[in-house]
């Protein structure tokens, strides 16, 4: 079965249009949990625009599903510039004192509105593998942030990852303008394939819905799916329980 891992990032967004505790982070992650949500995903990124330092720890101390902490492992401390909110302690750093059930690494930069590419092993290889063989010492089952991109899925297989998640924003855009999406969708299947080979697990993200999810799902082998934008979305228009239970459906879920 893929589990759904339910990402609480918009959530934190609304409660930081204002100077308040509401939506309570950890009271939605239980919704969530209560509904169906097989884990909780948070993105905490150094400026701490939706999720913050404390909300990590906060869910931590609170989750009994598996908790996925995803960021770019080379950002280091950073100064808060909002009154009250704490200082950003680097996300590896952050990562080893709370030490997640799964950490995915994402190579987003500070001017990214959301993640946009996936890894450059051939770049940045030898660096990832260190951080991946950290984190496994540490019990934290990885995962990297990838491209449908075969040649550079096989160069994660040689960090040690435990998994990766597909980087899904192509096959969302192709299957919402009807056009390439048998040909895009392949690419997944193929990328999903070549995973599978080199023994890694699989995961998959961004731009996930209602709509194109029942056929992402069909792809051999993957494992967990992490979901917010569009849950968040859709929560408003369903409210946050069926939206959980709807997108479990679109998983195949019964």
């Amino acid at each position: 079965m893929i589990a759904l891992s339910v990402n609480l990032n918009k959530i934190a967004l609304i409660r930081n249009s204002r100077d308040t505790t509401n939506p309570d982070i950890p009271l939605h992650a239980q919704m969530c949990i209560d509904a169906g949500a097989d884990g909780i995903t948070v993105h905490p990124r150094p400026d701490q625009r939706h999720i913050r330092v404390r909300d990590c720890f906060d869910l931590a101390a609170m989750l009994e599903v598996e908790f996925n902490i995803e960021g770019n492992p080379m950002t280091g401390p950073r100064k808060s510039e909002r009154p009250g909110v704490e200082d950003y302690p680097g996300f590896m750093a952050l990562v080893r004192e709370i030490r997640p059930t799964q950490c995915t690494l994402v190579p987003d930069g500070d001017g990214q509105l959301t993640s946009d590419h996936g890894f450059d092993l051939k770049r940045d290889g030898e660096q990832v593998a260190t951080l991946v063989q950290e984190l496994k010492a540490l019990g934290i089952r990885t995962s990297l942030f990838m491209d449908p991109d075969p040649e550079q899925i096989r160069l994660a297989a040689q960090t040690g990852t435990d998994r990766i998640e597909l980087y899904t924003e192509s096959y969302a855009r192709s299957f919402k303008s009807g056009e390439g999406v048998d040909e895009v969708f392949g690419q997944f299947v193929k990328a999903a394939e070549v995973a599978a080979e080199e023994g890694l697990g699989i995961n998959a993200g961004h731009d996930l819905d209602l709509q194109n999810l029942p056929r992402f799902a069909t792809i051999a082998g993957l494992l967990e799916v992490s979901i917010g934008h569009h849950l968040t979305v859709d929560a408003i228009r369903m409210g946050l329980a069926a939206t959980v239970a709807a997108y479990q459906r679109a998983l195949g879920k019964h």
